[in-house]
């Protein structure tokens, strides 16, 4: 198969992406030996964690508050603004498509990069979000995908998105989240800025 061939393959996948991490009566729990296993950590060694991620997030994502940097290192806006009514939105996604097709997670490069729009017209970068082809990690790995003590959330397959099984972990570095920073919504985003396309 091509280099055009394989580009082409992870676009037709990744054109329902919007969806990303949104919940559905489909979407599965966290693996509850992982779960168990993350709570044997001490609260302060889980927070110490959670504030390491957030600050990789931070320093690695920092400048794409310029959206135009994001673009030249080939993360691409997809799927107009990702809403979720009373949920909250999870805002613009930028995707690297390189990135997801690699089937790796490095928390030094996220695959996509979240924005949220604004009246000016210029996005801002509010956090990213990683996500795997589950088959693919689970090939080479017998537990889901952790950064940080944080376990990615497992969405099975068939799915409402069309989507083979995935796993996906939602950072939330620019703008704090009244409900958490690794959720799948953030409560006080809107898409309402938006002048294009939502979802």
């Amino acid at each position: 198969m091509n280099g055009k061939s394989t580009m082409h393959l992870a676009c037709s996948a990744l054109g329902i992406l919007a969806f990303v991490a949104i919940p559905s009566s489909q979407a599965a729990d966290t693996v509850g030996a992982e779960a168990a296993i993350s709570q044997h950590h001490s609260g302060s060694n889980d927070r110490k964690k959670t504030n390491e991620l957030v600050k990789i997030v931070r320093q690695v994502t920092a400048k794409y508050r310029d959206v135009e940097v994001a673009e030249s290192d080939n993360y691409h806006s997809m799927f107009g603004c990702v809403s979720g009514d009373s949920s909250g939105a999870m805002g613009l996604h930028y995707v690297n498509l390189g990135l997801y097709a690699d089937g790796k997670i490095d928390a030094y490069q996220p695959e996509i990069v979240i924005y949220e729009p604004t009246p000016s017209g210029r996005p801002r970068l509010i956090g990213a979000d990683y996500i795997v082809d589950a088959a693919t990690w689970d090939a080479t790995h017998s537990q889901a995908p952790e950064l940080n003590g944080q376990i990615f959330h497992y969405y099975s397959a068939p799915n409402r998105y069309g989507l083979p099984a995935f796993y996906t972990l939602h950072v939330w570095a620019w703008k704090d989240n009244p409900t958490g920073a690794f959720v799948n919504w953030h409560q006080n985003v809107s898409c309402e800025a938006h002048d294009g396309p939502s979802k």
